[in-house]
């Protein structure tokens, strides 16, 4: 029993059977090299080793069986058990002992080599913030930080912002320095932390165009002999001279900047001295701009200051130098390589693949920025000095395209050639532009259609259509995909009324260029000539999204929307173009008679008004007011607008009559019987003057009433005689003419009866537009009317209409009798 070892009462018997040995994988026994080896071999078939494990249910007891307890063998009763445990420790195995393992293992402990069963480590200490260490870092941070939200600011476009950040970032920085001498590390302090937060701050001080604050802050830094290269500020500081027009200020820090920038920066020193020459020309200097814009074509020639060096030239009239100017001009080197090379071969896939990526990539786009400005330059250039150069423009010109033509630009010279031409439209010289233009007809295909399109439309002008319809045909067949030879020739075909045609033309020049905004236009003028609204609303407000401020777009729209009986939409678009051009007297109007027919008067007055006021001799806009001021009883303001039109049509008797009877209806008889005898001496055998002067003269008792009534008399019986003859004229031509010719005998009888009787001359359509007082006449039995109408027929029919009745406050209201009064009312009806 000694070597029996009891299991306690707390421990598990069986504690350790669930624990996983890998060694014991049954499935994985396929796998398993050693096994694999030890059942092919004699390995396998060693003899168990007699160590027990501990912790196992069979540690040192016997082995029960069914024939009883295993009773030991005598040779091996007095020899201990090989690795049976005694007194709770096993062992040690020291032939099989292994790295890292140890044999000591107690009951209910778990194979740990890795110590993971020690739980997860300690968490890490905290920083002390407060220490001066950490808090100077911390302020360090922050700066930096709010330098960044500066720049982001101000790259965003929000400068103020961005002018706040900066001044924030330099109260940070002071109390970080203020914090290093505090803490004793003064010798210490970040020269680049403070030369980044004064920079901001300089830059947007500029930015913000509060200029003295930015001079004071690069001051700042550059009387600074801590800060290395702060003399290239000076640069900064002479663009704010520049800025405020103080010339020769930004001149002297230019060079001073120049004296402390070495000769190793090169392209820096040719800016500056770029910007002196600038300068000089703004002075109006051009002997020291030249000198400038010298020396820098000959250490790096750039296609600018070759520019600007011939202005120079040009300014100061020297001819030869002008000419060696333009050649040193067109030979600058761009830099730019060939288009051939993005022409992609045939062959090779890969590197076709390579010039389709490249073919419009950032930098293809900048070579062709590069040389569309150089070529700008020199047709600029070139239309400057040809006047000047030579004896004549055209001899200048010609000398210009010899130049080109033989320098890198050799595609100019065709345009230098239509520019003369266009140089001849400007002085007036058609038939030399004309000229100019048809030497092209046979040139190369773009030229020629270019030329032609020209010509095309100078005919057009010139109201030659078939001129125009001749060479916009010859410039389609020489560029089919030229929009502007498609539009000239849909011109040709609208002014012939045909207006389907046309719009074929203009849908395929805008298939062949969707951003041509004339074509656009165009078609949407041929539908509204074709009365479908729909489609050229649909047009109006696709160039509208182009053209957002463009009034001829919003006035078509407003055109339209009123075609389509939408007033109100009519209204919203026109004030679209008043806010646009706001002086426009037609627009005005044009608004002015829209509220009109809404019948809102007040709106109308103050759009009239405004028209008037712009363009105050628009007889319709006259008529309107005149009419307005009759209809609000205010008949004073009315004459001036009357006396206006009188002067602007003083053959038209009917304003001067309106003046009189606006005078009499304020109740100035003598002022209006004036009028009538000044109308009379001008237009003496006017009917209606004379009735209001006989009548007036009866009423005010004067002794011309019975002169007045004679002439009346004698000038109604002439009327009478000339209608007469009339109507005899027209029947006895009736008999010997068809009766189609008739009528156009009586409308010349009726013309010639308007013209001799100017008393019913209204024939203008718009006076017709006048209100009801204007324009009915009364009848024979209005007032007055003579007494005696077979001896005298002096009734007058007044333009203004009948006056307006006073209402009748005063009379006595005539009392409405009750359908319900003798019904007796029951006493559920009552009130309760």
């Amino acid at each position: 029993m000694e070597n029996v070892h009891l299991v306690p009462e707390d421990e598990d018997l069986y504690s350790g059977y669930n624990d996983y040995n890998p060694t014991f994988d049954s499935e994985e026994l396929e796998n398993d090299v050693g096994f694999q080896q030890a059942v092919r071999t004699s390995h396998g078939r060693r003899p168990p080793m007699t160590a027990k494990f501990p912790g196992t249910a069979i540690g040192a007891r016997p082995l029960a069986t069914s024939f009883g307890p295993r009773i030991p063998m005598t040779s091996s009763m007095g020899r201990p058990v090989t690795g049976a445990v005694q007194d709770g420790a096993a062992r040690p195995m020291t032939a099989v002992r292994a790295a890292g393992y140890t044999s000591s293992l107690t009951r209910g402990s778990t194979f740990d080599p890795l110590g993971q069963s020690r739980g997860p480590a300690p968490a890490l200490e905290s920083k002390n913030e407060d220490t001066p260490e950490e808090k100077i870092k911390i302020l360090e941070k922050k700066v930096n930080d709010l330098i960044e939200e500066s720049c982001m600011a101000q790259s965003m476009g929000a400068l103020q912002l961005a002018l706040e950040k900066a001044k924030e970032a330099g109260r940070k920085e002071r109390a970080l320095v203020r914090q290093r001498e505090q803490s004793g590390n003064g010798d210490h302090i970040n020269l680049d932390l403070t030369y980044s937060v004064l920079l901001n701050l300089a830059n947007q001080y500029e930015n913000n165009e509060m200029y003295p604050e930015a001079l004071n802050s690069y001051q700042v830094i550059v009387k600074n002999k801590m800060f290395s290269n702060a003399g290239r500020l000076k640069v900064n500081m002479a663009n704010i001279y520049f800025k405020q027009k103080n010339y020769p200020k930004a001149i002297k820090f230019y060079r001073m900047a120049l004296d402390q920038i070495s000769n190793a920066h090169k392209e820096m020193r040719i800016k500056i001295m770029q910007n002196i020459g600038v300068i000089f020309v703004r002075m109006g200097q051009y002997s020291d701009a030249i000198t400038s814009f010298g020396h820098i074509m000959s250490e790096s020639p750039n296609v600018k200051t070759g520019f600007n060096l011939i202005l120079c030239y040009y300014a100061i009239g020297d001819r030869e130098m002008m000419k060696k100017s333009f050649q040193n001009l067109i030979s600058v080197p761009l830099g730019v390589d060939d288009e051939d090379k993005y022409i992609p071969s045939n062959d090779d896939t890969n590197s076709n693949m390579v010039i389709e990526a490249i073919k419009n990539d950032k930098l293809h786009q900048m070579e062709r920025d590069l040389k569309s400005l150089a070529e700008k330059f020199i047709m600029t250039a070139a239309k400057l000095i040809a006047p000047s150069i030579e004896a004549s423009f055209a001899a200048g010109f010609d000398w210009c395209v010899d130049m080109v033509k033989s320098s890198q630009y050799v595609e100019l010279a065709n345009d230098l050639e239509i520019n003369k031409a266009i140089t001849y439209l400007r002085q007036k010289d058609f038939n030399q532009a004309v000229e100019t233009l048809k030497t092209f007809e046979k040139k190369d295909s773009r030229v020629k259609s270019a030329a032609a399109t020209n010509l095309s439309f100078l005919y057009f002008l010139e109201k030659d259509y078939d001129q125009a319809d001749r060479y916009s045909d010859l410039a389609m067949n020489a560029d089919r995909y030229n929009p502007a030879a498609l539009i000239n020739k849909g011109n040709t075909v609208f002014i012939r009324h045909d207006y389907e045609k046309a719009a074929e033309f203009y849908k395929e020049a805008l298939r062949n260029d969707s951003s041509c905004t004339e074509a656009l236009y165009n078609l949407g003028l041929s539908y509204k000539k074709l009365n479908r609204l729909d489609e050229a609303l649909d047009c109006f407000l696709k160039l509208h999204a182009i053209l957002r401020n463009s009034a001829q777009v919003m006035y078509q729209l407003a055109q339209v929307y009123e075609l389509l009986e939408d007033p109100h939409q009519a209204i919203e678009w026109l004030m679209q173009v008043i806010s646009v051009i706001p002086t426009d007297p037609k627009v005005l109007a044009k608004l002015g008679d829209l509220h009109d027919g809404e019948g809102d008067k007040s709106q109308a007055f103050q759009c009239y008004y405004e028209s008037f006021r712009y363009f105050p001799s628009n007889i319709d806009v006259i008529e309107w007011l005149g009419a307005y001021y009759i209809e609000t009883q205010f008949c004073e303001k009315a004459i001036q607008y009357f006396e206006r039109a009188t002067l602007i049509q003083p053959t038209q008797v009917k304003w001067q009559l309106m003046v009189a009877s606006c005078y009499r209806r304020s109740g100035n008889y003598q002022k209006a019987l004036d009028t009538y005898k000044d109308i009379h001496r001008k237009f003496p055998e006017n009917v209606e003057c004379l009735r209001f002067l006989v009548r007036l003269c009866t009423d005010m008792g004067l002794k011309e009433v019975q002169e007045y009534a004679t002439r009346l008399k004698k000038v109604e019986k002439m009327k009478e005689i000339r209608e007469q003859r009339v109507k005899s004229g027209r029947e006895g031509s009736a008999r010997s003419r068809r009766e189609g010719r008739e009528g156009s005998a009586g409308s010349a009888g009726i013309a010639e009866d308007v013209k001799t009787d100017s008393s019913h001359s209204s024939n203008s359509t718009k006076g017709e537009r006048l209100s009801a007082k204007m324009r009915s006449l009364p009848a024979s039995n209005e007032p007055y009317e003579a007494s005696n109408q077979k001896e005298l027929d002096a009734s007058y029919m007044d333009p203004l209409g009948p006056q307006m009745e006073r209402p009748k406050t005063g009379a006595k209201r005539r009392v409405e009798e009750d359908d319900f009064a003798d019904e007796e009312l029951g006493d559920d009806l009552l009130p309760e």
